[in-house]
């Protein structure tokens, strides 16, 4: 499969600024031995715009696709990035050109990540992956699918996770709600029953109360009766 226009001008961009650094590199050779470097001069310059409108044709045709979803705002964002990456580079070598800057790297691994800029690497400025460099607009499309689907499945894994968490919460939760029914019952049933000790202590105490009462009256009776029987009792 052909690759996509857009990512072939952007190889062609690249390209380009890898040759604009080069030549630079080799004005300055010539300047510091001694050489005319004229010819190099009128190269380099007409090579920075050819640079700059590649940049701005990149730019359009970005703007373009996602403004009629040719591709998604994820690859949208990514393709700026990589524009973005292209202009720095752009005024990096403008910077080279006028000897206002140091002299550019020629590597393409400096020329991806836009050069070392006071030991701070961007995240964004680095060479497109090895997964996604010559894949065309559908290849994409299908790779973001399968990511998205795999997304998709993780959070749904997840949702069921946490929803039996959650019917396991609640089921612990009616638990302790009935051992709390029970402990409450308990608790009036013991309640209940202290107050029935107490009152049948106090009926034993007066029933005990009331059968010795009984016992001294009976001896008492008995003890009478003696008296006048043998008071009445005749003598011989």
């Amino acid at each position: 499969m052909a690759p996509e226009p857009w990512l072939s001008l952007l190889d062609a961009t690249r390209q380009l600024a890898q040759d604009i650094a080069e030549k630079i590199q080799e004005r300055n050779r010539c300047q510091r031995s001694g050489e005319s470097s004229a010819k190099i001069n009128v190269a380099i310059r007409s090579s920075l715009q050819n640079l700059r409108e590649k940049i701005d044709q990149l730019k359009e045709l970005l703007l373009r696709a996602v403004s009629t979803r040719q591709i998604t705002q994820l690859e949208g964002d990514r393709r700026q990035n990589l524009v973005d990456d292209l202009l720095t580079r752009h005024k990096q070598l403008e910077a080279s050109y006028k000897n206002e800057g140091p002299e550019p790297d020629m590597t393409r691994s400096s020329l991806m990540t836009g050069g070392v800029k006071r030991g701070v690497t961007n995240p964004w400025l680095l060479e497109e992956p090895e997964e996604t460099r010559g894949l065309g607009f559908d290849d994409l499309r299908q790779q973001q699918r399968r990511i998205i689907e795999e997304q998709d499945a993780g959070l749904d894994a997840l949702s069921s996770i946490i929803s039996r968490q959650k019917q396991m919460g609640q089921e612990i939760g009616n638990e302790l709600d009935e051992q709390n029914e029970i402990i409450d019952d308990l608790t009036n049933l013991v309640e209940n029953t202290d107050d029935r000790l107490r009152n049948q202590t106090r009926h034993v105490k007066m029933v005990d109360k009331k059968s010795t009462s009984c016992g001294m009256l009976v001896v008492i009776v008995l003890l009478l009766i003696a008296i006048v029987v043998v008071a009445v009792w005749p003598i011989n």
